[in-house]
């Protein structure tokens, strides 16, 4: 297994749109959503295509298009996946929607909005086993070194900034914080350490060692988000996680884009 979880970003994929389904179609799913149609084919079970161990499905498989929004059945189950799950965005909408006519659905509302608040992410990380950074909350104090990361309304988790003296976080927290009005969240970073991240797929990361891979099922066992990408501070041969954020399509390796692919086309009837 590969111990280095940083990978390179892969070069921008080309744009597809999937057809959207039938007006008259009774398992429709909710409006604004785009459905996989139910005769797309499956990889064949009698020569199964793979490459470095990843099957990879057949050519006419759904395309992964930027900012899609694909919604599918397996296990009698309805599966949202997208790029992200931010509050107030189509697929958290599209989750809200399959919640309210009672059905069953992965990832939940509840399950998204915390695992995109990093403490609550973290807490319930360290509450299933997972090691994670020592964190707290402030408006002004920071130990250094440390991992900074906004928690006002605009913040994303896919942005922090690692602050090492007082000048740097004096103008981080500035700027984080928009001048005192929000508080944030810091991590301790120990001597020595470096910040690593690794995407996972329906809970396998392609390529991680397998402490990390271990990782990955667990945290996709806690939140069930088809893609993220984790964040941990590497120190020694130890992995603490620091945040989970959201992954574009278009920086998955060629690997994980099969993976993705595979999980997108077997499906159930509605």
């Amino acid at each position: 297994m590969n111990e280095n979880l940083l990978k390179e970003t892969p070069k921008k994929a080309g744009r597809a749109r999937l057809p959207a389904p039938a007006a008259g179609d009774t398992g429709r799913l909710p409006a604004g959503t785009t459905d996989i149609p139910d005769n797309l084919p499956a990889p064949s079970s009698a020569h199964p295509r793979k490459r470095n161990g990843v099957k990879v499905p057949d050519r006419n498989a759904p395309l992964l298009s930027r900012d899609g929004l694909y919604i599918i059945r397996r296990n009698g189950e309805y599966h949202v996946v997208a790029e992200s799950y931010f509050y107030k965005t189509e697929p958290y909408y599209a989750i809200l929607s399959l919640e309210y006519e009672g059905k069953p659905v992965r990832p939940s509302s509840s399950a998204v909005l915390d695992a995109y608040v990093i403490p609550i992410c973290l807490e319930q990380a360290k509450a299933a086993g997972i090691p994670v950074c020592e964190w707290g909350i402030s408006q002004a104090y920071v130990p250094l070194p440390a991992v900074l990361y906004g928690l006002n309304y605009f913040a994303s988790n896919a942005e922090y900034e690692i602050v090492t003296d007082n000048e740097s976080a004096k103008e981080t927290i500035r700027h984080i914080t928009n001048n005192g009005k929000y508080p944030f969240c810091f991590q301790k970073f120990p001597e020595n350490s470096e910040i690593c991240s690794c995407t996972a797929v329906f809970g396998t990361a392609v390529g991680a060692c397998s402490r990390v891979a271990s990782y990955a099922e667990a945290l996709y066992k806690i939140f069930s988000i088809p893609l993220m990408r984790m964040v941990f501070v590497r120190t020694g041969d130890s992995y603490a996680l620091s945040s989970l954020s959201p992954v574009r399509y278009s920086e998955l390796t060629e690997e994980e884009r099969g993976l993705l692919s595979a999980n997108l086309a077997p499906q159930e009837s509605p």
